[in-house]
Parts: structure tokens; sequence; C-alpha cells
């Protein structure tokens, strides 16, 4: 499933157009490399996602196509989340 997909289907973030603009920023990694709205994303791959000034590290449990409300939080466990300083974001 492309990343863009996984984020909204997880609701991690509420739109798909959301995630891709996020991606196209590079504020989107698995396993620690910047990637693609179009990028494939697997069981076992941690997500990294810089919205505003918080990092969320997020890894993936499952990938299903819909998932209802109630269990779209089964489908990552949260592995981190941040604060990120002004000078980290402008890099």
């Amino acid at each position: 499933m492309r990343i863009d997909k996984f984020l909204k289907v997880s609701r991690i973030l509420k739109r798909r157009t959301v995630s891709k603009e996020l991606a196209l920023n590079q504020r989107i990694e698995i396993n620690g490399k910047v990637v693609k709205p179009s990028h494939e994303v697997l069981v076992g791959d941690i997500v990294g996602v810089t919205f505003g000034s918080r990092k969320m590290e997020v890894r993936v449990l499952s990938i299903q196509e819909v998932k209802r409300k109630q269990e779209a939080s089964d489908m990552y466990e949260i592995v981190s989340q941040s604060f990120v300083e002004k000078e980290e974001r402008n890099e």
C-alpha cells in the first residue's frame, strides 16, 4: 500500500491529500529515509511523520485497504512522539 493511503486509512492523518503534501515536503520517512507519496509501506516498517512541531514514529502492524474507525488504530503502534525544534524543521 502507498504511504499516503496508509496514513489516511489508519487515520494517522485525516485526508490523503494532507499525507501526500507532507511527503512532497519531505516530512514523511520510512525506516529513516525520506519517501515520496507513492512509496510502498510494509508490515514492520517504522514510519516517521513530522507535522507542525510534532514528530511521531509508528510501527506498521497490518495493512488493510479499508478499516472502520474503531479498528484503524490496530494497524500501527506508536513508537515515539516528540517535539521538533524550529531549526530542525527548516533543514
